[in-house]
């Protein structure tokens, strides 16, 4: 297993197979199905909505990476100031007429995230079929949250599967408050919480 890169040296052509390597991992979770639900479409849709976040978390050094690029971490850190408006429309560029449910999304996360609570925000995370469960993604993990220690801040994650809330809880993360669950019954993100060691 080769270690993770350093934050600071993904380079511009490294955010395109990052973005395809999200959307791939991510093509048929329940989140991004909701917000896609047609296959086609989703396929289409999914590189360049991830290609906005790895571009937003590089910006603020929050991207990181591991098995020679077949894993992947997207996080904001501490004191990170998002562009609000830029970012929706950044968005809708990406989703065109699906914008609106990524909005939804984004104002559930909002009324779950813990506020006046300084602390590293993870995104994304994504290991490529074939070489999951081999410890990458604890590995991109551990070395964001060494980081956090390092600042003596919390990390926070809301996690969209059960491997992703497996791999959390491996490295720390406890359940915070109650489910948020997406309308019509759509899917479940359980936001989870690290303090800082």
């Amino acid at each position: 297993m080769s270690a993770p890169s350093s934050p600071s040296r993904l380079g511009p052509s490294a955010v395109g197979p990052l973005s395809e390597l999200l959307a791939s991992c991510f093509h048929q979770d329940a989140l991004t199905r909701w917000m896609i639900p047609d296959d086609r479409r989703r396929a289409e849709l999914l590189p360049g909505f991830f290609r906005v976040f790895v571009e937003l978390s590089a910006a603020h050094e929050g991207v990181l990476t591991a098995g020679d690029g077949e894993a992947v971490l997207l996080f904001l850190p501490a004191g990170a100031v998002v562009d609000e408006e830029a970012l929706d429309g950044a968005l809708s560029a990406a989703l065109g007429g699906y914008a609106e449910a990524m909005r939804t999304i984004a104002s559930l996360q909002a009324q779950g995230h813990p506020a006046g609570r300084p602390h590293y925000y993870v995104s994304f995370g994504a290991v490529r079929p074939g070489r999951q469960k081999g410890g990458l993604m604890s590995a991109l993990l551990e070395r964001m949250l060494r980081r956090a220690d390092a600042e003596g801040v919390g990390a926070y994650v809301e996690a969209s599967s059960p491997g992703g809330e497996a791999a959390s809880r491996r490295v720390g993360f406890e359940r915070l408050g109650p489910d948020l669950v997406l309308p019509g019954d759509g899917p479940v993100l359980r936001p989870m919480w690290r303090d800082p060691r």
